[in-house]
């Protein structure tokens, strides 16, 4: 039989040696009646023999080579089959015996001690030690609470009291159960307003507490409610009020048609920043205010914002609405941005049921704003956010930010166009940070055992934990960029093209390594839009071409999502080819329409499995490192090329000693990590250092 015969299968069309080469070739399918015969032949025998093979080309009018690939592809799938099925019976037999180590773990938990009766003493000593910091820290909280109340009502310190039995303070109630003239009962709020006593970030606001008169409270009663007003005009402000000047992104503000609307007296060395936006967020109304009016709960929902915050006194509470005076910093995150510090009030008011109103407002405090650190003085107008219930758990916000800024010192280059363009303390920038958090939350909430990869975290509770785990590791970040404590200074890079800001500082915070810390972060400009560079930063597979303390190839062995986007996740990532297979690294990654945060750290296995079995991660410590990832703010019709603004942190746990103390080569050693990080990511994107 010839070959041309052979090929075309007993159908085909015959032409010359000469032709058939010039033709592109052709994929030769077979008939069904051919693959049954050659199914029953690999039943019975896999590997044929040439002798065979002829037979069945013969037969089947197929050539020998043919039958020959057919029978080796037949093998080959044969062993991926029989592989995918050894795959899942391990799957089954690794995913029976890590329940047998959960339950034998729950079952050490109630073993009794047979000489004492009490529980053995067999946990580590160093998870032991964070407790005991994270109970002193608590009960120092309590006492605070109990030295205010008692200088509050008792007029004078506690320390100057006779000794008594401990007592518990109880929560301000601070109950919005009517709404005013309505008539109509809603769910009592209990916001709890005395200082760190929900949230494990703790703000200590170094001032003075301050004694306010009647009139004081009065004078700002009346500041409040003129505020509310303005605010709810702003937002019912038509077309002459507020500008689009795109067709995304926030409404500006007319400045002349507000101030013939509202004339007050004008500083032409002021700076006006004014924008108003409005979105829908997964959470109900009464659950917002009452995040709203917590001032720890605050700093938890707006971490990339809000670098402190306190209330300061509670002015007034009752059915017209709720007034405290807060201290607050806001930050954005780069070192090169001064925070903006400023006392306020704010008060928050039912307008109609499932309808809320929460104005914000400068208040001049006497002799307290000398205190500030800032070379940025920013007076808030009103400002704040109307809150509408929804359907489904879901409410419609409103918000309106309006600033007149006083640039004591120039604005870093950098971030010139993206501060004074409005966004970097603009109403979308907050309105896109509460929406990625209230998904997040909802995540939390909702969370499933399937969100993971291959049953690493077994339970809901499990993967609650890590998320908390994740979010305290997110907020030590942002709260590490604009440190107010510590001893810092400035350095430069190698090549001169980014400023290195070092701070040196103590750290005995329950959850984070006791001893010595050297923090240091940078902010460089790359000509690369933002999502480019948060995709690269945040693939597994692009890690080691960035990652200077681990150049190992990584996986990802567990992930959670929390949010929509894909972007939005956490995970739990191991190096392969590395001396400590102990360590795991915790990756967190978010992005909104504000910019985007990759915050990640080392954590060791134990701790990881404390965290994923459901057990109160608190008390892990964690000393984090990360990118923040932002536009530049530059216009379409800018001159200028736009790109990403991205600021590196990196942080190192100097000595826990309590007698240690820095040096030069610490500091040395940190700028070089930064500076070797810089390099890798230019180098890996393709861009030339000037």
């Amino acid at each position: 039989m010839e070959f041309s015969s052979g090929v075309g299968g007993g159908g085909g069309d015959h032409h010359d040696g000469a032709d058939s080469r010039r033709r592109k070739k052709r994929y030769h399918r077979h008939t069904p009646e051919q693959i049954q015969r050659l199914e029953r032949m690999f039943r019975d025998c896999p590997h044929p023999d040439e002798k065979t093979r002829n037979l069945l080309s013969r037969e089947l009018n197929l050539h020998p080579r043919q039958i020959k690939f057919w029978f080796q592809n037949r093998r080959t799938q044969m062993k991926a089959q029989h592989e995918r099925a050894d795959n899942c019976a391990l799957r089954v037999e690794n995913d029976k015996i890590r329940c047998e180590n959960i339950a034998i773990r729950e079952a050490l938990k109630n073993v009794i001690c047979p000489t004492c009766g009490g529980p053995p003493v067999n946990e580590d000593p160093f998870f032991n030690e964070q407790k005991l910091r994270i109970e002193n820290a608590q009960l120092k909280q309590e006492l605070d609470r109990v030295s205010s109340i008692a200088a509050k009502y008792m007029g004078r310190p506690l320390a100057q009291l006779p000794p008594m039995q401990p007592i518990h303070a109880s929560s301000l109630d601070l109950s919005m159960s009517n709404f005013g003239s309505h008539g109509i009962s809603g769910p009592s709020l209990d916001l709890d307003l005395l200082p760190g006593t929900s949230s494990s970030v703790i703000t200590d606001i170094p001032f003075a507490p301050m004694s306010l008169s009647d009139m004081d409270k009065s004078a700002m009663a009346d500041c409040a409610a003129g505020a509310l007003n303005e605010l709810i005009r702003l937002f019912q402000g038509s077309e002459t009020l507020w500008m689009k000047p795109s067709s995304e992104g926030s409404e500006m503000l007319n400045v002349e048609a507000y101030d013939s609307m509202f004339p007050r007296s004008k500083n032409p060395n002021l700076r006006i920043e004014a924008s108003r936006d409005a979105s829908v967020v997964m959470m109900n109304s009464l659950a917002l205010v009452d995040m709203f009016m917590d001032a720890n709960k605050w700093i938890e929902l707006f971490p990339t914002i809000v670098a402190k915050a306190r209330i300061v006194e509670v002015i007034s509470s009752g059915q017209n609405g709720t007034l405290v005076l807060m201290y607050e910093e806001l930050q954005v995150l780069s070192s090169l941005v001064p925070t903006r510090q400023l006392y306020f009030l704010r008060f928050c008011q039912p307008i109609e049921p499932g309808s809320w109103a929460i104005v914000d407002v400068s208040y001049d405090i006497t002799h307290q704003e000398g205190h500030f650190s800032s070379p940025c003085k920013a007076l808030r107008l009103p400002s704040g956010c109307l809150i509408q219930d929804m359907p489904d758990g879901y409410s419609k916000v409103t918000w309106v930010e309006h600033w007149q800024v006083e640039d004591k010192a120039p604005i870093h280059q950098f971030y010139r166009e993206l501060i004074c363009s409005g966004f970097a303390f603009g109403a979308e920038r907050w309105l896109s940070s509460l929406q990625r958090m209230c998904e997040r939350i909802a995540c939390s909430s909702m969370v499933t055992a399937t969100q993971d990869l291959g049953g690493v975290i077994p339970s809901p509770e499990g993967k609650r934990s890590m998320m908390k785990l994740s979010q305290r590791m997110v907020n030590y970040f942002c709260s590490s960029i604009n440190p107010s404590n510590g001893e810092q200074w400035n350095t430069l890079s190698a090549n001169h093209d980014f400023e290195v800001r070092t701070t040196v500082h103590r750290s005995s915070d329950p959850g984070q390594p006791n001893g010595l810390v050297i923090s240091a972060s940078a902010t460089i400009w790359l000509p690369i839009l933002p999502l480019n560079v948060f995709n690269f930063l945040r693939d597994e597979r692009c890690r080691p071409q960035w990652d200077v303390l681990n150049q190992n190839p990584v996986e990802e062995v567990a992930h959670i999502a929390n949010g929509s986007h894909p972007g939005n996740c956490i995970s739990v990532l191991r190096a392969y080819n590395t001396s400590q297979n102990n360590m795991l690294i915790l990756q967190e990654s978010c992005i909104d329409a504000s910019g985007s945060l990759i915050v990640y750290c080392p954590v060791d296995l134990p701790a990881i499995n404390i965290a994923m079995s459901g057990e109160d991660p608190s008390y892990i410590p964690l000393l984090p490192y990360g990118f923040t990832i932002s536009s530049d703010g530059r216009s379409e019709n800018s001159t200028s090329p736009s790109g990403s603004l991205i600021t590196i942190l990196f942080q190192i746990l100097v000595s826990n000693l309590p007698s240690a103390r820095m040096n030069h080569e610490s500091v040395a050693t940190v700028n070089s990590l930064i500076s070797s990080t810089v390099n890798q990511i230019k180098g890996s994107l393709n861009i030339i250092s000037t």
